[in-house]
């Protein structure tokens, strides 16, 4: 039995915006800090794309980066190929911990049905993007909440953490 726990995580505009112009579209310093204190510690799995659109590599955190470009390189990403490769390289990181996949939505797509929870940030606002995401589907329900009022510029948003129903049951 594999003791490491995979989680997605990400924040979602109410009409499913997740990326607009390879950034995010929102300014939302709660977030930031709830993503670090997540994912600080623990191998992060992550594309091409979210690796290159990071203000720099992230302290305290493996980047792993899936892409299909072969040639591809940066200097801090760990270059993976394949959903296997990038698990025994985040296996290897972290011997019994978490593994947290950060995006953007096909390394989601890809991963999601190997997650135990979703760690959503749901922003109660429509945003321009060009990277989207769907609604959970019901396989998944809400075990925790925590909802923060519109304040400073940012909008009003949930933390809301998923499991498994299954988990629940």
């Amino acid at each position: 039995m594999d003791s490491h726990e995979i989680f997605l995580i990400y924040a979602r505009a109410a009409n499913g915006t997740i990326g607009f112009e390879n950034r995010l579209p929102w300014h939302i310093p709660k977030d930031f800090r709830r993503f670090k204190a997540m994912t600080m510690g623990i191998p992060m799995i992550m594309g091409r794309k979210t690796f290159e659109s990071l203000p720099g590599l992230l302290p305290g955190r493996r980047h792993i980066v899936l892409t299909r470009h072969d040639a591809w390189s940066s200097e801090g990403a760990e270059v993976v190929h394949g959903v296997a490769e990038a698990l025994s390289i985040a296996r290897q990181a972290n011997a019994t911990g978490e593994i947290a996949v950060v995006g953007g939505s096909a390394i989601y797509d890809v991963f999601r049905p190997l997650a135990k929870r979703v760690e959503v940030t749901e922003i109660h606002a429509d945003y321009e993007g060009d990277v989207f995401m769907k609604p959970l589907e019901n396989e998944w329900v809400e075990a925790a909440r925590e909802d923060h009022e519109a304040e400073g510029g940012a909008p009003a948003f949930s933390f809301v953490t998923y499991t498994r129903a299954e988990q629940s049951a």
